[in-house]
């Protein structure tokens, strides 16, 4: 037996637990990796915990190995090493069919022939399920999704959200112990990957449904996922809730792919002085706080030596005359927003080289900047009151308890 939910008292989750919904699971790669016949390694060592009932996120860069995992644990391909659980049972030589999980694509993959309700309970079909059942799943389904009205409609009678509402119906039907999403909301337009990315949201919170999700949009990521894990080149950077992705990345890497618009890096040489210690940014010099080499003793051990400082765009503003803590700048490009607005400047400091992490993240960066300007470049959140124009000299403000600073050499961050 399995038991009721704490998501059982809302009216979506009611339906669902009337018709079986209990089936939950958690999915466990310990060591797990991928490397492909001409030795291409694809996913290296992956060890990921998804929790019973947990919405985990797996975002990265293309290439970087994500769907390849998502593959593995769905069993359409194999696993080269390592162990793969889902529940208590280890899935390795588990058929697909076998795994009782399920799977929403990118392309929907519907059957263009067969109307909505013959798409949502086609797997149960293929099961045998009895026609008085089958009709009772698909109908509570649709209601949940808001597809009653479409259920004698073919798939190309419907609009992009409903059609990924479709496939959502096809996995729900199934009671599967776990559902894995291979971006599922790529091939939809802004505004409706926002409607659509809030609806999954809310589904999985009412049938707290094990979730194993993947895309390349980190702000999908940030938003749906309990906890995200950030890739790269086939090897797991970091875990953890968006927040704290976001508040304390590991590296260089995740601080630049986690956050739109992107931190900013600046190269920097860590001094000591009769007030403390100082970061050297070009011509300008930053403080930095008691209270950030007291939250990160290991900065101390970087006196005299490069960093790299790493700048969110919201802790940057324009300077009031006598501000401490400011760098140099020419505003380059303008964008208002409504809200606020983007500046993109140059600061008067060296490009940080040298660093695998950011040269990959530049790979896929498009640079709003001249090619021939002088300087680093640097993107500002101004409030929406903010009168700078294209070829203004202006000092901007630095947060510095705010400030991530970064191993030159490696690209870690300075913590502990």
């Amino acid at each position: 037996m399995c038991e009721r939910r704490t998501c059982a008292g809302s009216n979506t989750a009611r339906r669902l637990w009337r018709f079986g919904r209990c089936a939950l699971a958690r999915i466990a790669l310990d060591h797990v990796s991928k490397v492909y016949a001409d030795g291409t390694p694809a996913v290296s060592d992956l060890s990921i915990d998804v929790m019973d009932g947990e919405f985990l996120v797996l975002v990265g860069p293309s290439g970087c190995g994500k769907t390849t995992a998502l593959r593995m644990v769905a069993g359409l391909e194999s696993i080269s090493s390592g162990e793969l659980r889902i529940g208590d049972k280890v899935m390795n030589s588990v058929p697909p069919r076998d795994r009782d999980i399920a799977m929403v694509f990118q392309s929907y993959a519907l059957y263009p022939h067969l109307s909505v309700r013959d798409n949502i309970g086609f797997g149960l079909q293929l099961r045998r399920v009895s026609k008085a059942e089958l009709r009772k799943r698909v109908d509570e389904a649709a209601a949940v999704l808001g597809l009653t009205e479409y259920l004698d409609r073919k798939p190309r009678n419907l609009s992009g959200g409903q059609r990924q509402r479709v496939a959502m119906g096809r996995a729900i039907v199934r009671n599967p112990q776990a559902f894995l999403m291979d971006e599922p909301l790529s091939n939809l337009d802004a505004k409706l990957r926002v409607q659509m990315r809030a609806e999954i949201g809310k589904l999985q919170r009412d049938l707290g449904v094990t979730t194993l999700y993947v895309t390349h949009d980190q702000t999908e990521a940030m938003t749906l996922g309990s906890r995200v894990a950030v890739m790269r080149k086939g090897v797991l950077q970091q875990i953890a809730p968006p927040q704290e992705l976001y508040d304390c990345p590991v590296n260089v890497f995740v601080a630049g792919f986690i956050g739109s618009p992107a931190m900013n890096f600046l190269s920097a040489m860590l001094r000591r002085t009769d007030g403390g210690l100082v970061l050297e940014i070009g011509p300008n010099r930053l403080r930095v706080p008691e209270s950030l080499t007291a939250e990160r003793p290991a900065v101390a051990g970087h006196v005299d030596k490069p960093v790299i400082v790493g700048i969110r765009p919201e802790e940057l503003s324009e300077a009031t005359a006598g501000a401490p803590d400011v760098l140099d700048a020419t505003v380059e490009l303008v964008e208002p927003l409504g809200s606020d607005v983007m500046a993109h400047l140059s600061v008067d400091a060296p490009s940080v080289s040298g660093v695998d992490d950011l040269a990959e993240l530049a790979e896929d960066a498009v640079d709003a900047l001249p090619a021939d300007r002088a300087g680093t470049s640097v993107v500002a959140r101004f409030t929406a009151r903010s009168r700078v124009t294209v070829g203004d000299r202006v000092q901007i403000a630095v947060d510095t308890d705010r400030i991530h600073l970064f191993d030159a050499d490696t690209g870690a961050a300075v913590w502990d």
